[in-house]
């Protein structure tokens, strides 16, 4: 219960991408997650997918943290400045030192297990569900899984979703023919090259557990937004799928100005003084494999768009 003092531990400290385990003892920083995002995408305008619907990744989670003799270097203190009251303290020093259900920190399992704690999404701080993991500091034997009733306790799906948050796709830009201007009712070709279309990936691990996922954005679908409901799509959905080579749409060749493109649209008015802005959106399939579960298992669909002014002018028919 929330007003229990047993229920109640003292902050402590969020996520810290890094692991250090000094012969049996075990850091501070030891369950956070560490993050290899070298297969990541590249460059200046890579950005993070929106994944579909509501779905976010973990806002908290639970993870080995201490040693019996770290912990009580850090609760030690606390109890010690008196400022959390006395009842908060006899019940701190009855569960972790009195044997009521441990014993002088578990000390005699040192090297043998660890004490889990509360770990926080540093991108959801402040949120309501940053605050979920309240659970005071619990043992959990090395080998043993945490207790069941702790559905926040780290897994390879918990690494995935957090992966997941760390994923960074390019920012592709189409390619079109006509390139930024183009015609009233002439067909723009769109595309975009399997070479610069490749799945990017991100594996989260905690390595005092052995534990670990990556999770893979596959480029999966183009869909094209005109900037105004003056134009027809093509397909008249505006999604274009991904090709068997892995590219989308077919590149404009010389002679098919006026076929209809598979993949593109066509402006039926022209954008007077100014442009329009055709919204260019990916969408990237999502899966993760990991320890004990190579998958591939699914995750929400991720959207990754790009803006581009194209400039339509008013004239009915053109050579090239």
């Amino acid at each position: 219960m929330a007003d229990d003092p047993l229920n109640q531990s003292p902050p402590t400290p969020t996520n810290n991408p890094s692991a250090d385990v000094d012969g049996r003892e075990l850091s501070v920083k030891a369950g956070g997650v560490v993050y290899d995002r070298s297969k990541n995408g590249k460059g200046t305008n890579a950005g993070p997918v929106a994944a579909a619907g509501n779905w976010t990744p973990p806002a908290c989670w639970y993870a080995p943290k201490y040693s019996p003799d770290q912990l009580k270097k850090t609760v030690e203190p606390i109890w010690a400045a008196e400022s959390t009251g006395y009842e908060w303290e006899a019940t701190q020093r009855k569960r972790y030192v009195e044997g009521v259900p441990y014993k002088d920190f578990n000390a005699e399992k040192t090297g043998k297990g660890y004490w889990w704690d509360s770990y926080v999404n540093m991108a959801r701080i402040g949120e309501p569900g940053a605050l979920a993991c309240n659970k005071p500091y619990f043992w959990v034997d090395t080998g043993e899984p945490p207790p069941a009733d702790v559905p926040e306790a780290i897994t390879p799906e918990i690494l995935a979703q957090l992966a997941y948050a760390e994923v960074r796709v390019p920012d592709t830009e189409i390619a079109l023919a006509p390139a930024a201007n183009t015609k009233v009712n002439l067909p723009t070709w769109a595309w975009l090259d399997k070479a610069e279309f490749k799945p990017v990936s991100v594996t989260a691990s905690v390595p005092v557990l052995n534990l670990e996922a990556t999770a893979t954005a596959t480029p999966h679908s183009l869909r094209i937004e005109p900037g105004t409901k003056d134009a027809v799509l093509h397909p008249a959905s505006g999604e274009c799928p991904i090709n068997g080579d892995g590219s989308i749409g077919t590149p404009f060749a010389k002679g098919s100005a006026n076929e209809t493109p598979p993949c593109g649209l066509t402006y039926l008015r022209a954008s007077g003084d100014g442009a329009y802005k055709l919204q260019a959106t990916i969408t990237w399939k999502i899966t993760w494999g990991g320890t004990g579960d190579p998958g591939p298992n699914n995750l929400p669909d991720g959207t990754f768009g790009t803006t581009q002014d194209i400039t339509v002018q008013e004239i009915q028919a053109i050579n090239r």
